[in-house]
C-alpha cells in the first residue's frame, strides 16, 4: 500500500471511530412535553384470544391512551378483490374522533405485525406488476376515506420497508416513491412517515423520502443466530444523537413508534407460556425501557405491547403492565 492510501486508511478509521464515539457515548437531555401512544393491531387482539373492539375501548377507556398508531391491514379490508370493507376501522376511527384521541394509520402491503406482509390471498398469484397495481388503489381507497378525520395526523406507509422482515413476496425498490406519491395526491394536508429500524440503520433513506422519520427501541430481543437473548449494546444517546443527525440534513423529525413493551422471545406470544413471556419482558424491563426511552431526547414514543397488557390482565389477571403505562395518562 502506497502512503497516500495508507493516510486515506488511517484517516477514514479516525473518523468512523470518532463517528461511533459520537454515537456510542455522551448523554441527552430528556425531552419536554413527551407524547406517549400506543400501537393496535385488531390481527394481534384476535391472536391473543381476545375481543379486538373491546379491547380496543378499552385502549381508549380503561387506559386512556390519547396517540395510536392503528395498522390497516390490507387482507382486513379486502378481502375480495375490489371489494373493501371498511366497517371495523370506521369503528376504530370514529371511536378515536369522539374522543379527540389522535391516530396515524400504517397502510400499505407491509404494515405492523407478523407476517409483517398482510396481502390479500386472491393477490397470490398475481405479477408482482399487478399486485403493485391493487396496492396503489387500496391506498388511494384508505386515504380518501379517512383524510378528512379531524383526528387524524399522519401516514405511515409500509412498515420498515427498507428492513428485511418478513418474506417479501418481491423486492421493487422504487415502488415505495410511488405509493407515497398517491398518498399526497390524495391528501395534501397530512405528514407522511417512513419507518426504519432503530437498531440496523442511521435512517437516511427513510428521511430522505418521508416528512417524518419513524423508528423502532428495542433493548432486548430474541436471537435465532445465537440462540438466546441479546441485549442491544447502545446507549439511549444512540437514538438521540442519530436523530440530531437526521435534524441537522434532513430538517425532519423523528418519532419512536415502536417502543418495546411486550416479549420477544423464542416464539411468538400465543405459542409462549407466561414463564416464557416474563422472562422475555418482565416489569422491571419494561420500566427499564420506559425510562430509557426518556434518556434518549427524543419526544415522541408509541408503545409496542398494548394488546399484550389487555391479554395479561385478562387471562393471567396481571395488571402490572397496565397499572405501570396508566400513570402517563392518568
Amino acid at each position: 500500500m502506497n502512503k497516500f492510501l495508507w493516510m486515506i486508511t488511517i484517516l477514514l478509521i479516525i473518523i468512523i471511530s470518532l463517528f461511533l464515539l459520537f454515537l456510542l457515548t455522551g448523554k441527552k437531555a430528556q425531552a419536554e412535553n413527551i407524547v406517549w401512544g400506543v400501537n393496535f393491531s385488531s390481527k394481534q387482539a384476535t391472536d391473543l384470544g381476545l375481543d379486538p373492539k373491546e379491547t380496543y375501548l378499552k385502549i381508549l377507556d380503561d387506559l386512556k391512551a390519547d396517540h395510536i398508531k392503528l395498522a390497516v391491514h390490507w387482507d382486513s379490508i379486502e378481502k375480495v378483490e375490489d371489494s373493501f370493507d371498511m366497517t371495523e376501522f370506521d369503528f376504530y376511527m370514529n371511536e378515536a374522533q369522539k374522543r379527540g384521541v389522535k391516530i396515524i394509520l400504517a397502510i400499505g402491503m407491509k404494515t405492523p405485525r407478523w407476517p409483517e406482509y398482510h396481502t390479500p390471498e386472491w393477490t397470490e398469484e398475481m405479477s408482482p406488476e399487478d399486485q403493485q397495481k391493487e396496492i396503489l388503489e387500496m391506498l388511494s381507497f384508505v386515504v380518501n376515506r379517512y383524510k378528512d378525520y379531524s383526528n387524524l395526523i399522519a401516514w405511515q406507509v409500509e412498515n420498515e420497508p427498507f428492513f428485511n422482515y418478513g418474506k417479501a413476496p418481491w423486492k421493487d425498490g422504487s415502488f415505495l416513491e410511488k405509493e407515497i406519491n398517491i398518498v399526497k395526491e390524495a391528501d395534501q394536508s397530512h405528514e407522511v412517515v417512513i419507518t426504519d429500524s432503530g437498531e440496523m440503520s442511521f435512517w437516511f433513506k427513510a428521511a430522505k423520502l418521508g416528512d417524518v422519520v419513524g423508528v423502532t427501541m428495542y433493548t432486548k430481543v430474541w436471537s435465532d443466530i445465537i440462540k438466546s437473548d441479546f441485549y442491544y449494546p447502545y446507549s439511549p444517546s444512540f437514538y438521540g444523537k442519530k436523530a440530531d443527525l437526521i435534524k441537522l440534513f434532513f430538517k425532519k423529525e423523528v418519532w419512536c413508534l415502536e417502543l418495546q413493551a411486550e416479549p420477544w422471545g423464542k416464539e411468538l406470544i400465543q405459542d409462549s407460556t407466561v414463564e416464557e413471556q416474563l422472562e422475555s419482558m418482565s416489569i422491571n424491563r419494561f420500566k427499564y425501557n420506559l425510562e430509557y426511552a426518556k434518556k434518549t431526547g427524543l419526544n415522541t414514543f408509541y408503545f409496542w405491547g398494548a394488546e399484550w397488557w389487555y391479554y395479561m390482565q385478562e387471562k393471567y389477571n396481571d395488571s402490572s403492565f397496565l397499572d405501570e403505562a396508566k400513570n402517563l395518562w392518568n
